[in-house]
């Protein structure tokens, strides 16, 4: 190991940063009375480069440091000594940064929270955008950025420059309260540092367009006081995949103080999941899954339905998917009542195809079938109809039926019809013409899976096709365009279509290419993976249960809460390890199924819930919802979603499997 000390030296603060951390921070220009200069220590790295320390809104301070031996991924492990020397107490923020010089665009990373610009320009949805030399926090367009580190999936930030990159790694919380994590890009420099405690600018995102204002954790510092802080740091290499070794060494080094509790064994889990979709979600008038179900039955006077979603997506939220879940269930379980509601509802999304030969996107009780979550009139969207397409062939192959037949051809042909030259499948699609109304983004991936398990050779040439074309979405570690509530905003369900596409893809051909990319798009997709516990207060629901978020996913970057939609490439990610011989992917999938066998309300009554009820929005930052809390709301996907990993995992293993299936 090697350690070193040295004082302060004063210089300059970064615009907006002096000052004591508070509710609500000031913005650049409006520090008035508040400290000028915030002095600063160089602790150098023994690989070369140099950490900056310093401590924001307050005097004088020593530090004390000890680097750790160098890792296999050149990370090294780095102890600081902070001693306050003022003579008056004081709020103050230690700052901790690195920087590389940056003179074209950086690329940054937050696991699940951040990564290269954030939002494409053209992106519909408002949520944090990088963009050089830029303030225009009222659009949430920024050249600087701090979070919480709660929002994050690892609590690390990345940024690669001109000639390589660097890292900053360190845990939720501190003695001095919850880290931040946060990124500058000025003059060329590209900067990340880590703050204890956290502060959030130039505002504080809370999940909508209506940005809050700057928030701040605050630590009083006492003369004399000392806090020791621990983190972690090392170079990266120029490829931006060098995230992906680095991640994986950091989640082994967190696993022994983050375990999870499953409440339920996997065939317990099938049973409560299945009874949520058939008792709560299942109308056989006309035969749907309604999207969402209140667990207070008696909040509306009306048995919920003021408070139910009255509506069913074909795939996505609602549909297909989780039908042919229920399907395999009743089938395996000997369940006729299953096998009969999962067949009606597919039976009623392939009796009404679109004018154009697809799917329609979403039915609703007051008006029938209609068009996707769209703000393009007419549109459907290319993944919806694509993973209902793909579940329906999986259905199908348990229970062949002439109309399923039918329908699931009528998708592929026209679909494969509408592709591009270059292999594009489009994204919007025109209910009733079939034109592709737009290009952007990778929602067309999902397509890819159900083109190559056709079986059809036209189909599977389709999908490489368009397997080539998507791929330098996963090549640019930013996939982006799959749920339709979110636009083009990148996603983990993104990288979930991609898992799945480029395993079909391997599947069918054996090509070493296609296994590359499902293994870059799994790590992609693995950084949205939460990796530790995040802590919880003890009277919030979520640290009264004490709920382990190691294995959920940040939803996305714009929908920053926990959910499970993580379980539907399971049987992918197990796969993807068998291929590779590396159990690392396995792992990473059944860590999520036993984080989402917590929380299952095994008898009515539990989580003031019913049984079978499950919430797809776990909330571990301060988004959406106050941290802790947990939506009331049963969604069918959540469900769904859980049923069918349960009942992968549980064919894998040699589940027991009904020996009638006429």
């Amino acid at each position: 190991m090697t350690s070193g000390a040295a004082g302060p030296v004063a210089d300059p603060p970064r615009p907006g940063e002096a000052g004591g951390p508070v509710a609500d921070l000031p913005r650049p220009g409006e520090l008035a009375g508040l400290p000028r200069q915030a002095p600063r220590v160089v602790v150098p790295d023994p690989d070369g480069g140099e950490v900056l320390v310093e401590l924001l809104g307050a005097g004088p301070f020593g530090v004390e440091w000890r680097w750790g031996e160098r890792r296999p991924t050149g990370r090294r492990e780095l102890s600081l000594s902070i001693r306050y020397d003022g003579a008056a107490p004081a709020a103050a923020t230690v700052r901790v940064s690195r920087s590389v010089t940056a003179t074209g665009d950086p690329w940054w990373l937050i696991p699940g929270l951040f990564y290269g610009e954030n939002r494409p320009a053209d992106c519909q949805r408002v949520f944090p955008r990088f963009e050089p030399g830029a303030d225009r926090p009222e659009e949430m367009v920024s050249a600087r950025w701090g979070f919480r580190a709660d929002r994050a999936a690892t609590p690390a930030v990345l940024v690669w420059g001109d000639a390589g990159g660097t890292a900053l790694i360190a845990d939720e919380e501190s003695t001095l309260g919850p880290t931040g994590l946060a990124i500058e890009h000025e003059a060329g420099q590209a900067t990340i540092a880590l703050l204890f405690p956290y502060r959030e600018f130039p505002v504080t995102y809370y999940g909508s367009a209506l940005a809050l204002p700057a928030r701040a954790a605050t630590y009083v510092w006492q003369p004399g006081e000392s806090h020791v802080l621990t983190l972690a740091t090392g170079a990266l290499p120029p490829d931006r995949h060098a995230y992906a070794p680095l991640l994986r060494e950091d989640r082994d080094l967190r696993l022994p103080a983050a375990p999870i509790e499953p409440w339920e064994d996997v065939e317990q889990a099938a049973d409560i999941a299945a009874e949520g979709l058939y008792r709560w979600h299942y109308d056989p008038d006309p035969g749907v899954l309604l999207e969402t179900v209140g667990f207070d039955r008696e909040v509306s006077g009306t048995n919920g339905e003021r408070v139910d979603r009255q509506a069913m997506h074909v795939g996505w939220v609602s549909g297909i998917p989780w039908a042919a879940a229920l399907l395999e269930y009743g089938l395996r379980r000997g369940r006729p009542e299953h096998v009969a509601a999962a067949e009606r509802v597919i039976d009623f999304i392939c009796a009404g195809l679109s004018p154009s030969g697809t799917f329609w996107g979403v039915w609703y009780r007051q008006s029938g079938w209609s068009q996707s979550w769209s703000h393009v009139k007419d549109a459907l969207h290319a993944r919806t109809l694509g993973e209902a397409t793909l579940f329906l062939l999986r259905a199908l192959r348990s229970r062949p039926n002439p109309a399923w037949e039918a329908a699931a051809r009528s998708n592929l042909r026209v679909m494969a019809a509408r592709q591009r030259a270059d292999g594009n499948l489009g994204t919007l699609h025109h209910a009733a013409t079939g034109e592709v109304l737009s290009w952007s983004g990778a929602s067309g991936l999902t397509w890819v899976a159900a083109l190559a398990e056709s079986g059809d050779p036209d189909h599977l040439r389709a999908a490489e096709r368009a397997g080539e074309y998507y791929a330098s979405f996963v090549d640019d570690e930013f996939v982006y365009g799959a749920p339709e509530d979110v636009d083009l905003a990148p996603t983990s369900e993104d990288g979930y279509a991609a898992v799945m596409a480029y395993m079909a893809l391997h599947r069918r051909t054996g090509a070493a290419r296609w296994l590359d990319l499902a293994r870059r798009a799994a790590d992609w997709t693995l950084t949205f993976r939460y990796t530790y516990n995040v802590r919880f207060g003890p009277r919030t629901p979520l640290g009264r249960y004490g709920f382990a978020t190691r294995g959920a996913d940040q939803a996305s970057p714009s929908n920053q809460h926990l959910h499970a939609y993580g379980l539907v490439c399971t049987a992918e990610l197990v796969e993807l390890s068998q291929a590779l011989g590396d159990p690392y992917y396995a792992e990473r999938a059944h860590e999520t199924l036993d984080c989402f066998r917590q929380l299952l309300p095994a008898a009515d009554g539990d989580l003031n819930a019913y049984r079978g009820m499950i919430t797809e929005r776990y909330y571990q930052t301060d988004c959406f919802q106050p941290k802790g809390m947990y939506l009331t709301l049963s969604h069918a996907w959540s469900a769904g979603v859980l049923l069918l990993a349960c009942e992968q995992v549980l064919a894998a293993t040699g589940g027991r499997r009904a020996a009638a299936r006429a």
